[in-house]
Parts: structure tokens; C-alpha cells; sequence
């Protein structure tokens, strides 16, 4: 349920919004990924859910540029 939401909030965005959406989800990836190697990372399913965030986000803004048929 909560995907489909998030889904068509992306479908609204601009090619720019989601240029920034995508770069605010990589650094939130590296900043989870820094927090697993050093062992202070408590909710570890986040990093999963952000990494289909972004392939998401990457999907949606290459259909809008006619990438993916």
C-alpha cells in the first residue's frame, strides 16, 4: 500500500524533482551503509527499502524521458 503511494507521488514530481529525489536517496544509501560498517546501524531494513527507492525513481524518470517502453 505504502509503495503504491509512494509510486504515484514520483509519477507527479518534474524531471528535476526527481533528479534531486535521486540524489537525496544515494546519500541517504551511502550514509546507511557508512552506519552498517561501522556497526551503528539499527534499522537494516532501511537500506533495502531506500535501494528500491532509487531503482524506483531511476524507472520513473526514464519513462518520462521515453527510455523504457
Amino acid at each position: 500500500m505504502k509503495s503504491k503511494q509512494r509510486v504515484s507521488d514520483l509519477r507527479t514530481m518534474s524531471d528535476d524533482q526527481l533528479g534531486d529525489e535521486v540524489v537525496k536517496l544515494k546519500k541517504e544509501q551511502f550514509n546507511l551503509r557508512f552506519q552498517r560498517a561501522t556497526g551503528q546501524l539499527e534499522n537494516t531494513s532501511r537500506v533495502r527499502v531506500v535501494r528500491r527507492d532509487v531503482a524506483r525513481a531511476k524507472t520513473i524518470a526514464a519513462q518520462k524521458r521515453g527510455e523504457v517502453k
